[in-house]
Formats: structure tokens, sequence, C-alpha cells
């Protein structure tokens, strides 16, 4: 009767000593992650977009800190702009009304998508 009331404890320890042996037994190849991780330390990757218009241009300097470009881009996009009187009897001083807005200088942008 003592044995049978002790029988439910025993499986529990039985059960117990089981499984730690199993785990204990696996082998997981934690030298290799070790080695992964020491070849790459820096595996996570830098981007950045610039943009340079009208001339400009500034990408050597990200190239020779070690940037490389991946994707260049190139738009049309207005410079300057000027004013000029819509009429040719048109005071742009007295009269703002007649004054128009058009593009003076049209230039190229250029769009680098970098990585380090």
């Amino acid at each position: 009767m003592k044995i049978i009331k002790q029988f439910p404890l025993i499986m529990l320890i039985a059960i117990f000593l089981i499984s730690c042996k199993t785990s204990t037994n696996k082998e997981y190849p934690i030298n290799n992650l070790e080695k992964n991780i020491e070849e790459n330390p820096n595996s996570e990757k830098k981007r950045m977009e610039m943009k340079f218009s009208c001339g400009e241009d500034g990408i050597s300097e990200y190239l020779d800190d070690g940037w490389n470009i991946i994707r260049e881009d190139s738009q049309e996009k207005i410079c300057t702009w000027k004013s000029v009187p819509a009429t040719k009897d048109c005071n742009m001083e007295k009269d703002k009304g007649c004054k128009i807005t058009q593009p003076d200088k049209v230039g190229e942008e250029k769009i680098y998508l970098l990585e380090k």
C-alpha cells in the first residue's frame, strides 16, 4: 500500500531524470556559431540615399569613406526661377499681378543609393 502511494512520486522523479539526460546528450554546433560571429562582426549593412542637384557633386567624399554605389538615378530639376512680365506693357514694380515666375535654369538631380 505504501509503494502504491509513492508510485506517482517515483514516476515524477524518473521522468525528470530521463528528460535531463536526453537534453545533455544533444550536441549543438556552438563552436560554429562563434566562428561565424567572429568572421562577420559587422554583418549589418548601412544604407543611405544622397541627392546632388544643379551641378553639385559630393559623391567622391562618400566613395573615399568606403561607401559603395548600389543604384544611381537622375532626373531633370529646375535650379533657378525668374520673374518676367506677363505682357509687354506690364510694369512689374507697380502692378504685382502681371508678374509671372518661370524656370530660368534647368539642371539634373542625381540620386545615389549607397551601402557600407
